[in-house]
């Protein structure tokens, strides 16, 4: 399964699993600085999630101007990994462990994607998605417009309207992550309570400890 590797693979290991599995090259960089530099902003934006490396905690959704059921679970964000220059966070629905959020920074830009797996590990027909910074952005946030790959798996699999997605990523403050995901017409927002560590949720799908 993806995940049996990357606790020792770097990002380009879990990039080739992905897009081995779904013939995406999501993970690709999209706008690479010529200098070959990190971006400070950016760097000291990654370092926001150290504190709360390997520990879990509890999640609300805030905003959702389209509700679907589904989302009617709670909610939990275990910030699992923490590498050189890559965050995994896996995001718990209830009994539904198969989303993973992913952060790598790479000289100029931060690259977000989503990944979706199934019980057994495989990946979702939609998944790897994301975007990538167009901008240095601050510590406290990031925004991530779709990326060129993810519009396209998007058309293919009939979701024209996400094309015009961008995610964000904010830290209110020492208590508060907020994932927003927006669009024309679309708003959906969860907030991570970052002041109390919760107990480990189960690995998510396509995990192995």
């Amino acid at each position: 399964m993806i995940y049996s590797n990357l606790k020792l693979g770097r990002t380009n290991t879990f990039c080739a699993a992905v897009v081995a599995i779904t013939g995406l090259t999501a993970c690709a960089p999209a706008n690479q600085n010529n200098n070959g530099q990190l971006l400070a902003e950016q760097s000291a934006f990654m370092q926001q999630f150290q504190p709360y490396c390997g520990q879990a905690f509890n999640a609300t959704i805030v905003q959702d101007n389209q509700p679907s059921p589904a989302w009617d679970h709670p909610l939990v964000v275990h910030i699992r990994d923490c590498e050189d220059n890559v965050v995994r966070m896996p995001l718990h629905v209830g009994d539904d462990r198969s989303r993973t959020w992913v952060l790598t920074q790479h000289p100029g830009y931060i690259d977000f994607q989503h990944i979706h797996l199934h019980e057994d590990g495989s990946a979702d027909a939609v998944s790897p998605y994301g975007g990538q910074t167009l901008a240095s952005g601050s510590a406290t946030i990031q925004a991530f417009p779709v990326d060129e790959a993810s519009k396209a798996l998007f058309i293919e699999n009939g979701l024209d309207v996400s094309v015009a997605n961008t995610w964000t990523i904010q830290f209110f403050d020492a208590k508060t992550m907020s994932y927003k995901l927006s669009r024309p017409g679309r708003i959906f927002e969860v907030q991570v309570d970052l002041s109390q560590p919760i107990d480990l949720p189960p690995p998510a799908w396509g995990y192995h400890d």
